[in-house]
């Protein structure tokens, strides 16, 4: 069985981009170099068919930005045909790389012999984590240390947009301070929550100065995972004037806990925005890393339009 971003076991394929037609059709972007490594995004969390759909539009976006992309999902807790894991899927990489080169020489093409990595893999994360790190390393072992693994997604000035659409999306913030848009609900004081300890809550707060930035209100970072930190940080807000607070997870989707976020909710006595999910910064982001790897020269990620 397959999906629209590839078969379910896991091997990575190329899928061409349409074209557009008319006179004012966006310029093509550069396609992928021929025998370049296919693009591995590392899932994190146990598998569902919702994040398998959150991780397929985000290879789609990312698919779209660079026609000719080879692309395939690892799943970190994966385990089955449905959920390849992560070593699963960059074996598959280096055994289709393989057959590739000896069919190539048995029908008398001119054939390179492969070299460098069968796979670049990205993590779907938006800001680093120890724990899910050391799963996407020992993926790597696994899989036969044929991959290159590149950084987290974040910090990144596209995160901080994401996070504002997510906001003004729950009503806790003006989608468009320019036009002085007024929500009644919006928040004076935003709760950044992250996973991942402290480095992950000093990663966050760069994405989260940008943010104060484009909101005009105080922003700080705290830990899903930390016991009070939350709570902690909700209460230095209100000790500095904030009023009405919200939560903007720091994250995508997947490494988030079942029900984490709304004990957080509770404990900090707000309304939460939603993860940013399959926002599409993140697959630009994905490929983005993809290309700062194989040193391909970078089309610059374009958002939706500015807030």
């Amino acid at each position: 069985m397959s999906s629209p971003t590839g078969p379910a076991s896991g091997l990575p394929v190329r899928m061409p981009r349409p074209r557009q037609s008319g006179r004012h059709r966006r310029p093509e972007p550069a396609a992928a170099p021929e025998g370049a490594p296919a693009l591995v995004l590392a899932v994190p969390g146990a598998p569902s068919a919702a994040i398998r759909s959150l991780a397929e539009e985000v290879v789609s976006i990312a698919r779209s930005e660079l026609p000719g992309l080879e692309a395939a999902i690892g799943f970190l807790e994966g385990d089955d045909t449905e959920y390849p894991s992560l070593a699963t899927v960059l074996t598959a990489a280096e055994k289709l790389r393989t057959e590739r080169y000896e069919l190539a020489l048995a029908a008398g093409r001119e054939a390179t012999a492969p070299t460098g990595p069968a796979a670049v893999v990205v993590p779907l994360l938006a800001g680093p984590d120890s724990a899910q790190m050391r799963q996407v390393r020992q993926g790597l072992m696994d899989g036969g240390n044929t991959a290159e693994l590149t950084d987290v997604l974040g910090p990144h000035p596209l995160l901080a947009e994401a996070l504002h659409v997510r906001l003004s999306e729950a009503g806790l913030a003006r989608a468009d301070r320019a036009r002085l848009f007024t929500v009644a609900t919006a928040a004076d004081g935003i709760i950044l929550a992250t996973v991942g300890g402290e480095e992950a809550v000093q990663a966050a707060g760069i994405t989260g100065m940008l943010l104060a930035a484009r909101l005009a209100v105080p922003v700080m970072a705290a830990a899903l995972d930390q016991e009070g930190s939350i709570a902690s940080v909700a209460e230095q807000l209100r000790a500095a004037g904030a009023e009405q607070l919200a939560l903007a997870p720091y994250l995508i989707g997947p490494e988030l806990a079942d029900g984490l976020l709304d004990e957080a909710s509770k404990e900090a006595g707000c309304a939460a925005a939603e993860p940013l999910g399959a926002y599409p910064a993140i697959g630009k982001l994905v490929l983005s890393q993809y290309t700062a790897a194989l040193g391909i020269p970078p089309q610059q990620p374009q958002g939706a339009p500015s807030l």
